[in-house]
């Protein structure tokens, strides 16, 4: 068989069970009967484990370095071959009877999680998060790497990236934003406790379906919203992107950041070239960079003046008793106001770094032993006392607020903050090329993600960060954009 024909074949294969696994994990997550866990479980891992047989399989990779050594294929096919024979050879010597199980294993940790957390007691989840560090770490451990596991695992979510990577990021994010909070934290407070007032969830709902997501260009015929305890994006392909979120009838702004965040990803997807569609290159080049457009919409578009200027008069409508006497620039302050609190979802811009810092530095911890697993809810509280000088009342606001953990995504956590980095260079090139503040008050919303889609999304996996980075910007990475813009904002709206 020509081996263009077989690569076709055995990517749509592939195309077919990532589908079919992605919508098995949406229902999971959002409406599936927790009962019948037992009974869905393994069957999923099954799937998953047919698989990963299948990515796996040896005679595909000669198929796929002789695609990519023939010149006479197009440049884009062979990059894509080239991305499948790396990943490929890094699992291939994991045994599929070990991946079903790893698969298994997660499914039984978020039910774990779960369970966990609506009781607030980490005990529960405790001995599945040991077994979650346990098996990723084999699982990595098949490669022969002699780099440390934790290192491969960063490189995995940000390829080139690495523990001396993040550290020097790190330092450097809190040699400048640490004196900012503190400065922050002794200043006037901004008056924000009409945001947390009693909003009805079915009235928050409605202003979502019929203002916000029109407003995002988040359009019903390849986007669908739905609820869950921890928001998430999924897709199946470029017209098939699926959003969650969370309602508070106490926090009226949480379930509309969370949109405006998810919408973000979902966006990313639906941008990438429908010529990579159902292959490797369809997603986004790396986790910091499906960030970057999420926490883009959601901080650098999502919480500005003009956004509101559009959004903000139904709102009002919306909820009359609650916000009719609240103009519109005490609103945005209001949402823009940063104080240290618990919940990293909730975080506001300039303290949401810490608390990626904080999980980084635990699962650093985790992998080279220097935290025990029944030290590990201890350690959580002590940093967030130390940095954030915040006192973890339960295990529910603590350790258990985050879903990662449970299916194994150690390493991912660092991306969230480089994300947010990221999104800031391009933001400083976008006010460069756009006007920004007009699109957003005519409710064009859709030129700014016009502007990402040219820039960023379109190239889906084709380009490696650094490389889209520089082609967005003209230069590479540098993460004095973000530092500059939290310094200027924070300065300004606390007047330092």
């Amino acid at each position: 068989m020509d081996k263009l024909k077989r690569y076709e074949d055995w990517k749509f294969r592939m195309s077919a069970y990532d589908m079919a696994l992605s919508i098995i994990n949406i229902d999971k997550m959002t409406v599936a009967p927790a009962a019948g866990a037992s009974y869905r479980d393994p069957r999923t891992a099954y799937l998953a484990g047919e698989s990963f047989a299948i990515m796996t399989d040896p005679d595909m990779i000669p198929v796929l370095d002789a695609i990519v050594d023939d010149p006479e294929v197009d440049e884009d096919t062979r990059k894509e071959a080239a991305t499948y024979a790396r990943e490929i050879r890094k699992i291939q010597a994991v045994p599929k009877e070990e991946y079903v199980a790893f698969e298994e294993a997660t499914n039984a940790s978020y039910d774990a999680w779960l369970e966990a957390k609506n009781a607030s007691d980490y005990s529960i989840f405790e001995p599945h998060l040991r077994e979650m560090v346990e098996r990723r770490r084999k699982l990595i451990e098949y490669r022969e790497s002699t780099l440390p596991v934790y290192d491969q695992l960063l490189d995995d979510y940000e390829p080139g990236t690495s523990i001396e990577f993040y550290d020097q990021f790190f330092e450097v994010l809190k040699e400048r934003l640490v004196p900012l909070i503190h400065r922050v934290v002794q200043a006037e407070p901004i008056e924000d406790s009409f945001l947390y007032q009693s909003f009805p969830v079915n009235e928050q709902k409605a202003w979502t379906t019929e203002v916000l997501l029109p407003y995002l260009g988040f359009a019903p015929s390849w986007g669908y919203q739905n609820e869950t305890e921890h928001p998430f994006t999924s897709w199946t392909c470029e017209n098939d992107c699926r959003t969650t979120t969370k309602y508070l009838e106490d926090n009226v702004i949480s379930s509309i950041f969370s949109t405006i965040h998810e919408v973000g990803h979902a966006w990313y997807e639906h941008n990438i070239d429908p010529r990579y569609d159902g292959a490797i290159l369809s997603t986004g080049v790396s986790s910091g960079m499906h960030e970057s457009q999420s926490r883009f919409c959601e901080n650098y578009l999502g919480r500005s003046l003009p956004f509101w200027q559009a959004n903000y008069p139904s709102l009002q409508a919306c909820f009359p008793s609650q916000l009719a006497g609240i103009p519109i620039e005490q609103f945005v302050q209001a949402v823009n106001s940063s104080r240290p609190s618990l919940i990293r979802t909730e975080a506001d811009e300039l303290t949401y770094p810490l608390h990626i810092l904080i999980r980084y530095e635990l699962e650093k911890g985790l992998f080279d032993g220097s935290i025990p697993f029944e030290q590990l809810e201890s350690a959580w509280n002590e940093l967030y006392e130390r940095y954030l000088g915040v006192i973890v009342p339960n295990s529910r606001s603590g350790i258990l607020q985050d879903v990662h953990w449970s299916d194994a995504s150690f390493g991912y956590f660092p991306t969230y903050a480089l994300g947010s980095a990221f999104a800031a260079q391009f933001y400083h090139q976008m006010r460069s090329d756009l006007d920004v503040d007009v699109a957003l008050q005519e409710g064009r919303y859709t030129d700014c993600i016009d502007w990402l889609k040219t820039h960023v999304q379109q190239y889906g996996a084709r380009y490696q960060a650094d490389e889209i980075m520089k082609m967005a910007t003209g230069e590479p990475f540098r993460p004095e954009y973000y530092l500059d813009y939290l310094e200027e904002k924070y300065s300004s709206l606390y007047h330092l």
